[in-house]
């Protein structure tokens, strides 16, 4: 992730004169369009605008990540990424996501400058997040500072919420982290579902649902996979402990 504009200085900067939006579509057409007909392009069926690179030695680890909101895999260019694709996955409120979705190509009172987020999520309601993955080091770098800066004001003509990001939670993150390993498909113990659902009613110890089981090690397997799609819910702020009290959620007929 690059950005051209200058370090930060004294001079406030003004008003962002100009903004052009470049993307590539779901068909691999590449688009140049102005900022005020980019609100409602849909980055998230699109192609990356910007390829990861992966060379010996680097700094960073790129991989690809299974996501279970669209079945498909996603590209991410560190493991600190992967842990926010993993975050948004598990998000209700998060329908879609895609990574390097887009480029700002822009002039402002500092000169030139292009940046490319890392990550573009459309929520339920149609709004949108954008963010930018840094790690906690570079967060007070001055170049880092103006590409923030530029980019929440860019965002902000668009109606985009927008947040650089680094570590996530740390207890949030081990139990979604732990949750992920269910995310897939349910390939053998879907019977289990129906009786696990009943059973979590009303609040109840994971040890003791699990003592209502005939083979508890694949029972444990289905639970962690209906509290990752979060028809089982739990306080995620806490450890996950054979003591820890969940609950079915209210299933919502579409």
């Amino acid at each position: 992730m690059t950005d051209g504009g200058d370090a930060l200085d004294e001079m406030p900067v003004r008003d962002i004169d100009l903004v052009r939006v470049r993307y590539v579509d779901a068909e691999g057409i590449e688009h140049l369009s102005r900022l005020e007909d980019a609100a409602d392009v849909p980055f998230e069926d699109g192609r990356m605008a910007r390829a990861i690179p992966s060379y010996p030695g680097q700094g960073h680890m790129p991989g690809h990540y299974w996501a279970a909101k669209s079945g498909d895999f996603v590209d991410y260019e560190s493991v600190l990424e992967s842990k926010w694709l993993t975050l948004l996955d598990f998000d209700p409120e998060v329908t879609a996501f895609a990574t390097q979705p887009l480029e700002f190509d822009a002039v402002d009172a500092r000169g030139a400058w292009r940046h490319t987020p890392d990550i573009f999520a459309r929520r339920r309601d149609r709004s949108v997040l954008l963010l930018d993955v840094k790690n906690a080091e570079q967060r007070n770098d001055p170049g880092v500072l103006l590409q923030e800066e530029r980019t929440q004001r860019t965002c902000g003509r668009l109606g985009w919420e927008y947040a650089m990001v680094s570590e996530p939670d740390g207890q949030l993150w081990a139990n979604v982290d732990l949750l992920s390993n269910a995310r897939r498909p349910l390939y053998l113990g879907g019977d289990l579902v129906p009786r696990l659902l009943e059973l979590a009613r009303e609040p109840v110890e994971i040890g003791e649902l699990m003592r209502f089981m005939e083979f508890p090690d694949l029972a444990r397997g289905v639970l962690y996979h209906l509290m990752w799609h979060q028809r089982i819910v739990t306080d995620l702020d806490r450890p996950l402990r054979e003591t820890t009290l969940v609950r079915a959620a209210a299933e919502v007929s579409t």
